[in-house]
């Protein structure tokens, strides 16, 4: 039986979960890997392998890969129509597709949301954001828009207190499943096109977002933890880290961001409508301490506006 040939886009571990169920499934045959260029970070400035490089590396995997810093020019197209893909898979490759590759084969994006409600670059953490109560994938075949294709398939899940690291996890096992279901029985799938009115695009997240303060109310607070978890966190403005906390709904009289409560492991501070019961903080940086320890060290107290 002929092997379905398959070139494979995309750039972190989301991707990474997607590549290894291809690769380890008998009748798939990866011929090609498109990632990001390597990029520049630490105080070093020293280049770092994209997540699904490093992974084909290490586990020797024989793979071309091929990091191309534009995929709009006519070589990068011809060079994958060589390679006579039957599909070619996207996940998180962080470059869109032009008509010269959409036209190659069914280009087929594995987008963490239920589309069409939140299209573009930060679907988990709105879904999480929002208080949803499930998300999931959704296989889509791809066009010139922004995750406007026509959809062949979901997968859900229960999202509920799952940070975006867990629930990034979950979907990506989630995806790798969904796409061998989909190429393996393409020729059999309905097309549905998206209906428009019910769609919503996000934007890339970036540090700025996860700078809160404490008018907020306990639910905006709760749901910007385990949306901006791990990266970019929640943040004072003067950049204390607000690692680990719970939040409690009462009535106060009190002012907002003043400590009402301490004990021997928490910090209660007013927010709008109750308590932030921190545990664990990080000034700007500095190492994670446990919250008792950062006032005892600014001096502050029961009835001080927490800072």
């Amino acid at each position: 039986m002929k092997k379905l040939r398959i070139v494979f886009m995309g750039t972190p571990s989301y991707a990474t979960t997607i590549l290894k169920a291809l690769v380890e499934a008998g009748d798939i045959e990866v011929c090609a890997l498109f990632t990001q260029p390597d990029k520049k970070s630490g105080r070093g400035q020293a280049l770092n392998a994209p997540h699904i490089k490093q992974f084909v590396h290490d586990n020797n995997l024989k793979l071309d890969i091929f990091q191309p810093e534009s995929i709009k020019n006519s070589a990068t197209a011809e060079h994958i129509a060589s390679l006579k893909p039957d599909f070619i898979i996207v996940a998180a490759y962080g470059k869109i597709l032009p008509s010269s590759i959409l036209q190659i084969a069914p280009c087929i994006n594995l987008h963490a949301s239920l589309l069409p409600k939140y299209r573009g670059a930060s679907p988990i953490q709105q879904a999480i954001l929002n208080n949803d109560i499930y998300s999931g994938v959704t296989a889509m075949k791809m066009n010139e828009g922004l995750d406007t294709g026509e959809m062949l398939g979901f997968s859900y899940v229960f999202i509920k207190d799952l940070n975006s690291d867990a629930l990034f996890d979950l979907l990506s096992k989630k995806a790798a499943d969904l796409t061998l279901k989909v190429i393996r029985s393409y020729q059999n799938l309905l097309h549905v096109k998206q209906n428009d009115a019910l769609s919503s695009k996000t934007t890339k997240i970036s540090k700025e977002n996860g700078e809160v303060d404490f008018s907020l109310t306990c639910k905006e607070l709760r749901q910007k933890l385990l949306a901006f978890t791990p990266w970019p966190g929640v943040f004072l403005s003067n950049g204390l880290k607000l690692k680990s906390f719970e939040c409690e709904e009462v009535n106060h009289n009190l002012s907002i961001g003043i400590i009402a409560q301490i004990t021997k492991k928490e910090v209660f501070v007013t927010c709008a409508d109750g308590y932030v019961k921190l545990s664990r903080v990080a000034a700007a940086s500095k190492q994670e301490i446990d919250a008792l320890s950062y006032i005892n060290g600014k001096r502050i107290s029961v009835g001080d506006t927490f800072y």
